[in-house]
């Protein structure tokens, strides 16, 4: 039988060998040497796991519905063994008042010390009228609670930037958390839906380092949000051999020239897309032949938009090589330190596992 985690494995079926390679997966993103994985795990595993308060506003649940059916890690590991989700409208059982006295409870407990996640955009019109819960507006939830958190999540696009409720003309005056909020730390982890590995990442750094990764100037945290997709794209090759799709289901497009013609935005969206795939699934939009719609950037509804129309300033080498030595070199790391930092990952994981085979 494998070794199950300390504190709950034999009660949950959550084994040590998930457990290590969701660490390992973390550890990757984040950047971090082979050298820190027992130290991530020591703080993944610490008895005193942290408060998480996980509110909804204007939202279509998308960041939820990815978390749950993440696996590095799954929603067991992640709410009964790293953290201790006191709530959240989607999963937790109560309802009505008996929710609402969860939150309330758990907020003064908890008062100064708890993470505070937020899913969702915050209407603003008509003093907010466009969002309530429990008879209080988004806004007056948000100012209530907010300040009383150690640190903010800001999950997925609509609760960092304000999202599509936040596209022209945007009538509910929909704005994101780091708009209305202040005084508190908070990151910005954007996205239609984010990567559930940058959000374990997110918060296994605040585990081990008490504090939030270092971030952008939008507050996104460097190690997921740190490069451009163009940059570490497996489709950047020919890109720089001016080898494009011309329309959909030509030449081109079967056999995986760029995109950036059929409207890719990869040239201008931060993210860690091409490097760590979703939920063990080994493709993103780009691979199976869709071009990045950049999601992760403020205003992509209005600013990216229309989505399958070329950006406009961004030039077009001609065919061959001419992007200048120097970019081409620094292009070509990039894309191996990005497969590097996953084949590591799973390097790491498979010495784990032996390992603890081993002791079994």
């Amino acid at each position: 039988m494998e070794e199950q985690v300390g504190r709950i494995g034999m009660n949950t079926g959550i084994s040590r060998r998930g457990f290590i390679k969701s660490c390992s997966v973390a550890a990757a993103a984040l950047g971090l040497s082979e050298a820190m994985i027992p130290q991530l795990l020591e703080a993944a595993e610490s008895a005193q796991r942290p408060t998480v308060i996980w509110l909804h506003f204007q939202e279509c649940t998308g960041c939820t519905e990815s978390l749950l059916r993440g696996s590095h890690p799954d929603i067991g590991r992640l709410i009964l063994d790293i953290i201790s989700l006191d709530y959240h409208e989607t999963i937790m059982v109560p309802s009505g008042h008996q929710a609402e006295k969860s939150l309330h409870d758990s907020v003064e407990k908890n008062k100064g010390k708890f993470i505070l996640v937020v899913e969702g955009a915050i209407p603003t019109a008509n003093n907010g009228e466009y969002c309530k819960i429990a008879g209080r507006t988004a806004m007056d939830i948000l100012a209530d609670i907010g300040p009383k958190a150690a640190a903010v999540i800001s999950l997925g696009t609509c609760a960092s930037f304000g999202g599509v409720q936040a596209a022209a003309p945007n009538p509910t005056g929909a704005k994101g958390v780091q708009e209305l909020l202040s005084g508190v730390p908070i990151i910005n982890l954007p996205g239609c839906p984010p990567n559930p590995i940058t959000f374990l990442g997110t918060v296994l750094h605040y585990l081990t380092f008490k504090r939030l990764p270092n971030t952008d100037d939008m507050g996104r945290p460097l190690f997921a949000y740190g490069r451009l997709i163009h940059d570490h794209c497996e489709r950047r090759a020919h890109f720089d051999e001016g080898r494009f799709v011309e329309e959909f289901g030509d030449y081109g497009h079967r056999n995986g020239y760029c995109l950036y013609k059929v409207g890719c935005k990869g040239p201008e969206t931060f993210s860690n897309c091409p490097a760590a795939r979703f939920n063990d699934v080994d493709v993103w939009p780009v691979s199976v032949g869709h071009g990045c719609i950049g999601c992760t950037e403020p205003n992509f509804w209005d600013s990216m938009a229309p989505f399958y129309e070329r950006l406009p300033n961004v030039t077009i080498p001609a065919t061959g090589i001419s992007t200048g030595v120097d970019k081409a070199g620094k292009v070509i790391l990039g894309v191996a330190a990005a497969g590097a930092a996953i084949h590591g990952a799973v390097g790491i994981a498979k010495s784990k596992l032996k390992c603890c085979k081993d002791k079994a």
